[in-house]
């Protein structure tokens, strides 16, 4: 029996559960997602080389008209700190018009990719200072881990990849590359940023092949990562909830507050209508604030004997009417006016009740 014991503590503190929406929610604030950085590398280049491909002439003929005015209007200048500022200025403006698209599609690339695996996510939380990330024995530990190998692996893959792309189109071409020696300058830039753009949409395309597999494991590993034991769900639920046991003691005192303030009003009923064992209702007539009687306590069993005792205390008149004690207690609450159907029968015990109180005066 108390190995028995032993196995479910151990089954019990065993990871086998999915994480809930709450420590998702709680991971999320951390900034702990499955998030793969390959998917947006790969998303990043493929779009720059689209956008290269777009105004790949365009730059050329801006390299161009650099090159040609460089060796034109500027070889002959003064060399002097004004002269040269002024150059550099020219060509830095020309270079940033002509990367401008690359960095704007770069970014929004950049942006989209995030959003498309994580949604709109901000926080600082991974920015805090942690000393368990300069513990030496944790980090050997991530360095020796399976993620590290998975991610050396990964990296071959993608040196391997992008490595046999390049040559493949290098080889291919090759015969074009041992003529550039008799081209112009402008035919060898645009024979160069043409195979640039293939090696670089090539190697995109494969990377984003490699990326969906990368994303898929991220996915993986942060499930893995995040189960939670059916210990830890119960905890949270209580955290959530409130430990059962103290909610019902909590019940149990309003309860008790409740009947406290119910027999308090007991004391100030004109009748009590009783079955005459298991039922007792009070009830009080008070034309200021109510236009009928109303029910100021009611109970079964043990609170329809204490109502009772309150009752005899303070000189309470009690009838006993078994069906009309039952239908109040079903149908009318503490603090409301009897239903219209009841005013017949409870008129005829009030009139009653105050016939006594007048002969007893």
């Amino acid at each position: 029996m108390k190995y028995l014991h032993l196995d479910l503590q151990y089954f019990a503190g065993e990871k086998t559960e999915k994480a809930t929406p709450k420590k998702r929610q709680d991971a999320r604030k951390k900034g702990q997602v499955a998030k793969s950085q390959d998917v947006n590398t790969a998303i990043l280049l493929f779009f720059v080389f689209i956008i290269l491909l777009v105004i790949g002439n365009t730059m050329k003929t801006t390299m161009m008209d650099m090159y040609e005015k460089a060796f034109t209007d500027y070889i002959f200048m003064e060399v002097t700190e004004e002269q040269v500022f002024e150059v550099m200025l020219d060509f830095g403006v020309e270079i940033l018009i002509a990367i401008a698209p690359i960095l704007l599609i770069a970014i929004v690339a950049g942006l989209a990719s995030n959003f498309m695996q994580i949604g709109f996510l901000f926080t600082a939380e991974p920015l805090k200072m942690q000393l368990n990330r300069i513990d030496p024995i944790q980090g050997a530990k991530r360095i020796f881990s399976v993620r590290a190998l998975v991610e050396l692996v990964k990296s071959l893959l993608k040196i391997i990849v992008v490595g046999a792309i390049t040559f493949t189109v290098i080889w291919i071409n090759i015969d074009q590359i041992m003529m550039l020696v008799y081209k112009s300058v402008d035919s060898s830039l645009a024979f160069f940023g043409s195979i640039t753009i293939q090696m670089g949409l090539a190697a995109a395309i494969a990377l984003l092949i490699i990326s969906v597999i990368d994303y898929a494991y991220q996915k993986f590993d942060f499930e893995k990562q995040n189960r939670m034991s059916k210990n830890d769900i119960k905890d949270e639920y209580k955290n959530i909830e409130g430990d059962p046991l103290i909610k019902s003691k909590i019940k149990e005192k309003q309860r008790q507050m409740a009947m406290q303030r119910m027999m308090s009003q007991v004391p100030e009923a004109d009748v009590i209508i009783t079955n005459p064992t298991h039922y007792a209702i009070a009830l009080k007539y008070d034309e200021n604030k109510a236009d009928a009687p109303y029910v100021v306590a009611k109970g079964v069993d043990f609170v329809a004997l204490k109502i009772k005792d309150i009752a005899k205390h303070h000189n309470i008149e009690m009838v006993e009417n078994r069906p009309l004690a039952r239908a109040l207690y079903g149908k009318c609450e503490i603090g409301d006016v009897i239903d219209e159907e009841f005013f017949q029968a409870v008129a005829e015990i009030l009139a009653y009740v105050y016939r006594i109180q007048k002969k007893i005066k």
